[in-house]
């Protein structure tokens, strides 16, 4: 039941729908980005509803030395004024406008009484590949309901939906297997290749990327990650590729053309991250290990330049024996995108 009001909750913020976390003390929210005037004015009739926004977005509007916006990992909630229209909380949701645009304010911070229901909310927004900037609305309003838990829930279940071969050039027999995990309902792909024969796989945990698989982009390296990771574990004899629909590093397909913008104005892609208010690396690493599972797998040789995977998936259960390279060689478009992830997010190469 839970999972399902979870899959319900992410869908209803999508569409411009009211969500109730239910705790001790439930709170009401709506998307900043999705809700239009006539649902907030449903949900909010006397236009009294404050704003919830990310401690790092706080940060990024110079809210980080007041009052409750000092840690960039906890909410921040601003006292909704007459000034605060629909259109200047996108404004302020939206770090793709802070160039253009003056200074908005005043920005007064309250304090935040439901910090683990507030948390809870803004992870929703996540999930649903969502700005992170909400309403709180009327107790009252008419609300898709979830549970804290089930936004919290750590230990998702993946479940096999379909099964076949899947030829590729040059790549030892291959068989695509797509899971759905149990808490968000994502569908996330396995390619099996060849056989490991009970020993410990070769394993590439790959976030799909839409501009670097598919349109070949040269602002990363996915692309060539992609195809050398395949045609690695094909000369292995054998292991798994995860695609795992974890775009931008976690924050979506939209919010990573936002990033893209903001580096287009000289941001870093960990910086852009940070202004748009997310972390630098918004993934979790237990729908991995869940498939992984799934397939019988516990150990693994994993296929990577990032630590965080390597701690990620043991966190989750999986045991990670050895840490395998994984280099690709710079471009004049990615060079300094690949310095960023090397000084700023640790990765190895």
């Amino acid at each position: 039941m839970a999972r399902t009001g979870l899959r319900s909750a992410i869908g209803a913020l999508k569409t411009g729908r009211a969500v109730r976390i239910e705790a001790d003390r439930a709170l009401t929210v709506a998307s900043v980005e999705t809700t239009g005037p006539d649902m907030l004015t449903v949900f909010d009739p006397e236009s009294r509803a404050n704003l919830l926004i990310s401690g790092r977005r706080a940060a990024a509007l110079s809210l980080a030395n007041m009052r409750d916006a000092a840690d960039p990992a906890e909410p921040v909630l601003i006292e909704r004024s007459d000034w605060l229209s629909l259109e200047a909380a996108r404004a302020i949701a939206d770090a793709g406008t802070d160039f253009d645009r003056p200074p908005l304010g005043p920005l007064s911070p309250l304090p935040l009484e439901q910090v683990a229901e507030s948390a809870a909310a803004l992870k929703l927004a996540r999930l649903a590949g969502l700005l992170p900037a909400l309403w709180i609305v009327d107790a009252t309003a008419p609300a898709t309901a979830v549970s804290i838990d089930a936004v919290s829930a750590a230990e998702p279940e993946a479940t096999a939906l379909a099964r076949a071969r899947l030829p590729l050039d040059h790549i030892p027999e291959t068989q695509i297997v797509v899971f759905r995990t149990s808490d968000d309902g994502q569908e996330h792909v396995a390619l099996i290749v060849g056989a490991f024969g009970g020993e410990p796989p070769l394993v590439r945990l790959h976030s799909e990327c839409l501009t670097g698989d598919v349109f070949g982009s040269l602002k990363c390296d996915c692309g060539p990650q992609l195809k050398a990771a395949l045609k690695l574990i094909g000369e292995a004899g054998g292991g798994v590729l995860l695609y795992l629909r974890q775009e931008g590093r976690g924050i979506g397909i939209a919010n990573k053309i936002r990033a893209y913008a903001l580096q287009d104005r000289g941001l870093d892609t960990v910086d852009a991250n940070l202004r748009l208010g997310f972390a630098d690396d918004e993934r979790e690493y237990e729908h991995s290990a869940a498939i992984l599972r799934s397939l019988g797998i516990a150990r693994v040789r994993l296929l990577t330049n990032n630590p965080a995977k390597v701690t990620g998936l043991e966190s989750a259960g999986i045991r990670v024996v050895e840490r395998v390279g994984h280099h690709m060689p710079a471009n004049p478009h990615n060079a300094d995108y690949l310095a960023t992830k090397r000084e700023k997010s640790g990765h190895i190469f």
